[in-house]
């Protein structure tokens, strides 16, 4: 094997399999990256055995064929040479050796046999469609903040990514995270062909490897999805990943919906109050007290170790006076996920999950449990 190919694009290439690949495990062919050089491209496939990334680059290849090679050091190697080298790799030296010439620099790498290399099995899709990256970078981006990191709870470590019936009735793509805490939904037009697709548990990792793809408002990305695994589909990147084994909560069991009281708040006015104010809070518990009152918002904290703190909104609020606590964090993060300008909570007691919205965007809705302070 031996092809030529710029720097940049080699990078880029390297940087996306080699986040695939686990720091610590105990099969030394997972800490390799397959690289394939054939016509005129060169493919890097990584792999943890659940995930599985494939990035394909133009190269000039002077002699097609495949080794493996550690990829957390090929990246650290590539990253690492100067802007606008041409890089030539190539298997043709010392056995067993991959050799990495740019400028004057050489290196050598030690290779693992290519049919060591575990290939993950596709399965047969069931259900293939076609979306614009920006439809799902929304669903991912605004839902992967309620992702449980508590690995008992397996089932909830990822997003539940389905088709259900939104609020107008019409059939949406919808994903939707918990944690127990705090749940996020939200919901897509259908893209065609997506109908038929059944609901799967997306795992943390995949989410955050997809959303490398999703950069470019104007790719289209190809979605296959089976009762085990998911494909997301570039021109040049492919992801396949498993699916979590289980059954996903009914979620719509936790949304309240007779939750009367509504306060009106700026949203970027509102996250910055909420994170000043709790500065001043422990760590342990970041509580946040809200006092409601006719069109005023009082936000505190009281922290016996550190001090107080308190701030005053202007809001559009006209129901009973209400004292109600969240963790701090909790609050900020679903704030950050308003795109409107204001954001909208719908209260029942001081006691029960309230509802977040995005002023009067039916498609995405937020819930968070109070906490006592």
């Amino acid at each position: 094997m031996k092809f030529s190919i710029e720097r940049a694009v080699l990078s880029k290439a390297v940087a996306q399999a080699q986040s695939v690949v686990e720091r610590r495990n105990t099969i030394p062919i997972l800490a390799n990256v397959l690289i394939e050089a054939e016509g005129d491209g060169v493919r890097f496939r990584a792999t943890d055995l659940d995930v599985e990334v494939v990035d394909s680059a133009p190269a000039q290849v002077a002699q097609k064929g495949a080794t493996t090679v550690a990829a957390l050091m090929l990246n650290e190697i590539v990253r690492k040479l100067g802007d606008g080298a041409l890089v030539t790799l190539s298997t043709q030296g010392a056995p067993g050796r991959l050799t990495i010439e740019a400028g004057r620099s050489t290196f050598q790498l030690s290779t693992l046999p290519v049919e060591d290399f575990p290939q993950m099995a596709s399965p047969d899709y069931t259900t293939n469609f076609e979306a614009p990256a920006p439809l799902l970078r929304r669903l991912f981006d605004k839902s992967k903040f309620a992702i449980s990191t508590e690995e008992t709870r397996y089932y909830l470590n990822g997003v539940y990514f389905h088709v259900s019936a939104g609020a107008d009735g019409k059939r949406v793509l919808r994903a939707v995270a918990t944690d127990g805490h705090r749940l996020a939904r939200i919901d897509a037009d259908l893209p065609e062909g997506a109908d038929g697709m059944p609901g799967v548990i997306v795992p943390r990792k995949t989410v955050a490897e997809l959303r490398k793809l999703l950069d470019d408002d104007a790719a289209v990305i190809k979605v296959s999805v089976s009762d085990t695994k998911i494909r997301f589909e570039t021109p040049t990147i492919t992801l396949t990943s498993k699916v979590i084994d289980g059954t996903f909560p009914d979620y719509t069991r936790v949304i309240p919906q007779a939750n009367a009281r509504r306060l009106e708040v700026d949203a970027k006015e509102f996250a910055k109050a909420v994170d000043r104010v709790a500065t001043v809070s422990s760590e342990r518990s970041r509580a946040v007290k809200m006092n409601l009152d006719e069109d005023r918002l009082i936000l505190s904290v009281n922290a016996p170790d550190q001090g107080t703190a308190e701030e005053e909104l202007a809001v559009a609020y006209g129901d009973d006076r209400l004292e109600i606590g969240f963790n701090a964090k909790y609050l900020l993060e679903i704030a950050h996920q308003v795109d409107r300008e204001n954001a909208v909570f719908l209260f029942n007691s001081s006691g029960d999950p309230t509802v977040m919205r995005e002023g009067d965007d039916q498609s995405a809705l937020y819930v968070v449990m109070p906490m006592r302070v």
